[in-house]
């Protein structure tokens, strides 16, 4: 039976008063131990063992286009965390993706590559990663000149000739990317202390106290974006245009162990359908895991801050190790957010 989240839960106010009653006494987090065997670390992107030579690399994070005629995209099935958000109000809401990747020097092919928004600049200072992307609108400028502005390298990438237009052949290569980093003199490692971006840990309240979920469809027209729970694997397959989204290099299906939604308003910059999400302030959204949804609240109280996400008990959110999607649903469209 189909859900919208206007007929579940009136405000988000609701939802967490609700939550809080519904999971008191039957939660259970625990904390994921920070050890690991020697030459192996906890990585802080995703929870998961990683190689300790890559401990202080800085992660990158891709601008990859999500047109239709885009694709296959290659490398988003390595990525350790995608943002999906809503790109312009044109296009039908066209949406593009930002790949988080800390084994970035591992991973063959990344792209197509397009352009940037005032959004994404916030959200890739959160992890100090280094933004790549081929340009994007005047109005960015003002965020990529303050000082804590992270680092970007535009443009310049290989372009692959793929029987696609122009604008769908640029990719990001692994040779090419670290070239690039050393010539432009950007740092390849960590050039803040950022910690882990979230807590991860062993979470099972989502399935003892959440609503089950097996798909969460959400409401940008153009892709048709969509979150399908995977029993065999206790992922959730990301599909769009009506099919399982493959990676193109590696041929593997796009799946995440944590899946975000965010309620957020946004603004408009003009009429060609420029806009930034409001994403410095606080309301409610979402976290699927394990085939079950749970009502949290996000905050992010400055430019400097990461997001941070909450449960109904006020505890900021333990997610399970593994891949991360995050998605920023425009606030007059998150009724349209449908579970089945």
């Amino acid at each position: 039976m189909k859900k919208r989240i206007a007929a579940m839960l009136m405000t988000a106010a609701l939802a967490v008063s609700c939550a809080a009653s519904a999971f008191t006494g039957i939660s259970k987090v625990t904390t994921y131990a920070a050890e690991a065997p020697a030459g192996v670390y906890v990585s802080e992107v995703n929870g998961t063992p990683a190689r300790t030579a890559v401990q202080a690399q800085r992660p990158i994070a891709v601008m990859i286009d999500n047109d239709k005629a885009a694709l296959p995209h290659y490398g988003l099935a390595e990525a350790d965390v995608v943002y999906e958000l809503m790109n312009s109000t044109a296009n039908r809401r066209i949406t593009r993706l930002m790949a988080i990747y800390k084994n970035w020097d591992q991973v063959a092919r990344i792209g197509s590559i397009r352009s940037t928004r005032p959004t994404n600049i916030l959200l890739a200072e959160e992890w100090d990663a280094v933004l790549i992307h081929d340009g994007g609108p005047f109005y960015n400028n003002p965020y990529f000149a303050v000082p804590y502005a992270p680092a970007h390298l535009s443009g310049g990438f290989p372009r692959i000739a793929n029987g696609k237009a122009y604008e769908f052949t640029e990719y990001v290569l692994n040779a090419n990317l670290i070239q690039r980093m050393a010539s432009s003199g950007t740092p390849t490692t960590y050039q803040k202390a950022v910690g882990n971006h979230f807590i991860f840990g062993t979470n099972d309240m989502v399935s003892k106290g959440g609503i089950p979920i097996v798909v969460a469809a959400l409401p940008f027209a153009n892709t048709s974006s969509q979150l399908r729970y995977n029993a065999a694997t206790q992922t959730y397959d990301y599909w769009e245009f009506g099919s399982p989204a493959k990676d193109g290099g590696t041929g593997l299906q796009v799946t995440f162990k944590n899946v975000i939604l965010q309620n957020v308003t946004f603004h408009q910059y003009d009429k060609n359908g420029y806009l930034i999400y409001n994403c410095i302030g606080t309301s409610s959204g979402w976290y699927l895991c394990n085939g079950y949804a749970i009502p949290i609240t996000w905050l992010k109280a400055n430019e400097l801050d990461k997001t941070h996400y909450y449960t109904a008990d006020g505890k900021e959110l333990v997610l399970n190790p593994g891949k991360t999607y995050i998605s920023l649903i425009p606030d007059d469209s998150w009724s349209q957010v449908v579970f089945q």
